[in-house]
């Protein structure tokens, strides 16, 4: 199984940016996907999970602001980022779900992207 994780950048407070993953080697639309995040010094956090039924959840510091959606047809999922924060810079990195462990934990997931760095200034 493969992820990439694409559309990171450096952005002003307030912009926007839509990172994609794209998913190779599984049956994608059978598989929850996640979104985590680790800024320099952080561990690495939640950030948003779909299922493979498109049922979403978010960490309480993007709710209302970001977005996690998937296109099965493409085997991709999505991060739409509105109203872009200082505090929301870190590499943002995609995960395949497993089938045990919680979505908003590390260990709820199998595979991972090599991640892709989100940089916003103020």
């Amino acid at each position: 199984v493969q992820l990439q994780a694409s559309g990171g950048g450096l952005v002003q407070a307030g912009g926007s940016l839509r990172l994609s993953c794209a998913v190779s080697g599984q049956t994608f639309r059978s598989y929850g996907m996640g979104w985590f995040r680790q800024a320099p010094g952080k561990e690495r956090e939640f950030v948003a999970a779909i299922t493979g039924g498109s049922s979403t959840n978010y960490a309480d510091s993007v709710k209302g602001r970001f977005t996690i959606s998937r296109d099965n047809a493409k085997n991709t999922v999505y991060l739409q980022m509105n109203s872009l924060k200082p505090e929301d810079t870190a590499v943002y990195y995609c995960a395949s779900r497993s089938w045990s462990g919680s979505y908003s934990s590390l260990t709820g997931y199998s595979y991972w992207g090599q991640g892709t760095q989100v940089t916003v200034s103020s």
